[in-house]
């Protein structure tokens, strides 16, 4: 989730390059850290000592971020591969939100998804800043000797990163089939707690740590800033939908997801009406569009085929609380 572009290219260059002849060159970045102090989910414990002699994929995410989401076919694809050649992929889960924190959700998230690898939750970020990681995804591969060779941040660089494992494996097969699609997003991650938030809100009213706020209706004139309507509560990490609220924003991208929670429903509307390109979380009655709240996750409201220029506005109808939007 928290990653620049700029910074995904650097990072790339530094830990691995292309000979003239295509092959892969790698530099090591010295000794991966002793994996310790994480509760082990669908694994027995395990240490980097222990596994020398394989080759081993760490991979930061959190269950709720789209970027990290939208990496795990591949590393799905990948332990099913390489795994019977010496490849070890670990899920290493460390939480953004204080709900990520929950071992029920995360094991939930691991059913949901059908991931077979090692998971370990890293609560207290001390594998995150054994490594200096500042982001979400990010996967580190770790060679036979236990040397860091190569680390990848955010999404894409999938044929890079499998040609890193086949080289540390040794090995050479089909990779993975990595779609060339391309989307305008124009719209950034917006986070709505206002120790997470990057930008204020389109109101005047602004954020208002710890307060209950009613913020007026205005017009909504700004793209990529978020509008509210009714009974807000202010927290650190979310706004909390306590009467008569609403939520509205300009967008530009192709797919909508909200992190939320809560429990009830709230209605969705693209431009005035009912979605018409409707995400995987929602409900159609009556001619209206809803999404049914009911646990701590992530929900796709929007998927098209198409990027363009919308606005959205959400209505709950219950309890109800958002975190961040994300867009692809």
């Amino acid at each position: 989730m928290k990653y620049a572009f700029i910074l995904l290219l650097v990072f790339s260059v530094l830990c691995v390059s292309a000979t003239e002849t295509g092959e892969v060159k790698l530099e090591s970045r010295g000794v991966a850290p002793e994996i310790h102090s994480v509760q082990w989910l669908s694994s027995e414990p395990l240490t980097m000592e222990g596994l020398r002699g394989k080759v081993v994929l760490v991979d930061f995410w959190t269950y709720s971020c789209i970027n990290c989401i939208r990496t795990l076919p591949y590393l799905k694809e990948w332990n099913a591969k390489y795994a019977d050649k010496g490849l070890v992929i670990i899920g290493m889960h460390t939480p953004e939100f204080d709900f990520e924190k929950s071992e029920d959700n995360v094991r939930a998230a691991v059913e949901k998804f059908g991931i077979k690898y090692a998971v370990a939750m890293d609560n207290n970020y001390v594998m995150w800043r054994a490594y200096g990681n500042s982001y979400w995804p990010r996967k580190y591969l770790i060679d036979r000797e236990g040397n860091i060779a190569y680390d990848h941040i955010g999404e894409g660089g999938y044929e890079e990163t499998e040609a890193v494992i086949q080289k540390l494996l040794g090995v050479k097969t089909e990779m993975v089939n990595v779609s060339k699609e391309l989307r305008n997003i124009g719209t950034p991650e917006l986070y709505l707690g206002y120790n997470f938030a990057r930008q204020s809100l389109g109101n005047e009213e602004g954020f208002r740590p710890d307060e209950v706020v009613a913020y007026e209706r205005t017009e909504i004139a700004r793209p990529n800033f978020v509008y509210l309507e009714g009974m807000w509560k202010n927290d650190p990490d979310s706004m909390e939908a306590l009467s008569d609220a609403k939520l509205s924003l300009i967008y530009l991208a192709s797919d909508v997801n909200i992190v939320a929670a809560g429990l009830g429903r709230a209605e969705i509307l693209v431009d005035g009406n009912p979605v018409k390109d409707a995400g995987s979380d929602i409900v159609e009655e009556n001619g209206r569009t809803y999404i049914e709240i009911s646990e701590e996750r992530l929900y796709s409201l929007v998927s098209s085929p198409l990027s363009g220029v919308h606005l959205i506005e959400i209505i709950p109808d219950g309890e109800f609380r958002i975190y961040t939007f994300t867009f692809g």
